[in-house]
């Protein structure tokens, strides 16, 4: 409990920082509400050491869902697959690859080289490729 009113107040603090000289004169009062209503918002998730939406809140408007997000990796990976040789992804040739018919490990081994070559950019909602042409 300490350690994430620890980070919430730093977290706060960052944000104030960051903040114009003008918006700066926060009181007390507005620091502990805006404090209140992130913590309503959200939780500290120990496994993954950063803070999740609670259950049941909204996504903010234009924030696609962790099944959205999840759903255009397995859409990905049906339509490429990864060639050891090049070391890159190599699209099917139009037809999805049906992902029932790979072994779980396969499809593990993917999903981590996936992973591994993208990272999810939230300001577009896609996945960018980290590999560089």
């Amino acid at each position: 409990m300490i350690r994430t009113l620890i980070v919430s107040t730093a977290l706060l603090g960052s944000l104030l920082a960051a903040a114009p000289v003008q918006a700066q004169t926060l009181s007390r009062e507005q620091v502990t509400m805006d404090r209140d209503m992130f913590l309503s918002m959200f939780r500290w998730d120990e496994l993954s050491s950063q803070w999740v939406m609670r259950d049941g809140m909204a996504m903010p408007k234009g924030i696609k869902s962790r099944a959205e997000v999840m759903a255009m990796t397995d859409e990905f990976l049906k339509m490429n697959r990864w060639d050891e040789l090049n070391s890159e992804w190599v699209p099917t040739g139009g037809k999805p690859r049906d992902m029932s018919k790979l072994t779980r490990d396969q499809v593990h081994m993917e999903t981590v080289r996936f992973l591994m070559t993208h990272r999810y950019d939230e300001a577009s909602s896609q996945w960018i490729s980290k590999m560089r042409r």
